[in-house]
């Protein structure tokens, strides 16, 4: 497909938006990007890179920036609630000819993106109402502004309002885990991928360089605590391992209940849906960030290679659904074992879970 004269609209600028604009241009083309929110601060927490996303990055030619941003991860290492070893995967063997795995800042990553993307994001531009013309899409903004576009990428979270606009589906659904999310300093020295299983509950610090530790946690739920931090120091206080530091140097927490996105389609007419607005599931696998980068890299292929947008979104879904629903499938599968009580789990991860835990990965090391 010819490439420039196409008019493109990416409506949201996280981590799926910009880098679907980093791959569209990288194609030839010139999207437009908004965000409706306000540009600012990104929130201090951090971000777990599995091996795909490493090769997603390479596709993109942002490899290179990344390369010395946050620390290499070589082993995942599952501890029981106490701190006794449960299992360990070996990260370098099993994303072998794939990429590195990596945690770092999430912002770093966003300016990395923002930076591959040109630069230019339209903030405080909402999407009012989507308009499905026969070969175009009416875009009318809040401010009442209104543009024809050839395609319009939704790329604006769960709760994705394009998803409404172009009635591709309803409301995100909960999950059932509450989140939280922190990033530490001056916490005890953690070299690895480091997680502890509890009761419906498991406590995970990932060192992301700069002697920062990202702390994630997660338990069955959907109502966050009005106090996170004081959430934390009660539902793990009796954990062993790093947890005891982890929590004394606790300050800030992000918390949030986390939704899950699934659909019967992705896209309607010229209006596509990419990243968690299409299929956003719970983060146990670390995989929504990669996921996002895959789409981007599968979209502009797409594009290139198909003689009409709609040809090339219709390649596109039946090229990316394998993939999410895999994800989606093995992080239920997770969730489920997690959920099994420590007494029956326990025994079972310490003979069989570096095979569980990287089986969960086997697709996703395959090509895109």
């Amino acid at each position: 497909m010819r490439s420039s004269p196409l008019r493109i609209l990416v409506v949201g600028a996280g981590i799926a938006g910009l880098a679907v604009a980093r791959a569209l241009r990288m194609a030839g083309f010139r999207p437009d990007v908004t965000e409706k929110l306000p540009p600012g601060e990104l929130a201090d927490t951090g971000l777990y890179l599995p091996g795909n996303a490493a090769r997603a990055l390479r596709h993109l030619d942002l490899d290179g920036p990344v390369r010395p941003l946050g620390q290499i991860v070589h082993r995942q290492r599952f501890l029981d609630a106490t701190g006794a070893p449960l299992c360990e995967v070996d990260l370098d063997a099993l994303w072998a000819g794939v990429g590195e795995c990596r945690a770092l800042p999430r912002a770093d990553l966003h300016r990395v993106l923002l930076s591959g993307a040109g630069g230019a994001v339209r903030h405080g531009a909402e999407v009012r109402a989507i308009d499905l013309l026969p070969a175009s899409v009416g875009v009318t903004f809040v401010d009442g502004t209104a543009t024809e576009y050839d395609l319009v990428v939704g790329a604006d979270g769960p709760r994705s309002s394009v998803r409404a606009l172009a009635a591709l589906g309803g409301p995100a659904r909960p999950a059932g885990q509450v989140v939280y999310r922190s990033v530490v300093r001056d916490g005890p020295p953690v070299d690895e991928w480091t997680a502890l299983l509890g009761q419906r509950a498991g406590f995970l610090v990932v060192p992301i360089g700069a002697g920062r530790l990202y702390c994630y946690a997660d338990e069955a739920g959907t109502r966050p605590p009005a106090d996170p931090v004081a959430r934390m120091r009660e539902l793990f206080g009796d954990y062993g391992g790093p947890v005891p530091e982890v929590l004394d140097a606790l300050d800030r927490v992000r918390v949030g209940a986390t939704d899950e996105v699934e659909l019967g389609r992705w896209h309607r007419g010229r209006v596509l849906l990419v990243g968690d607005a299409a299929h956003a599931t719970a983060p146990t696998l670390s995989q929504g960030a990669a996921m996002a980068l895959e789409d981007a890299v599968v979209l502009a292929e797409s594009l290139r290679a198909a003689g009409s947008v709609e040809a090339a979104l219709t390649a596109y879904e039946s090229r990316r659904r394998p993939r999410t629903r895999w994800v989606r499938d093995r992080t239920r599968d997770r969730n489920r074992t997690r959920d099994v009580p420590p007494a029956l789990r326990d025994p079972l991860l310490r003979g069989r879970g570096d095979r569980i835990f990287g089986e969960h990965y086997r697709l996703l090391t395959g090509p895109l």
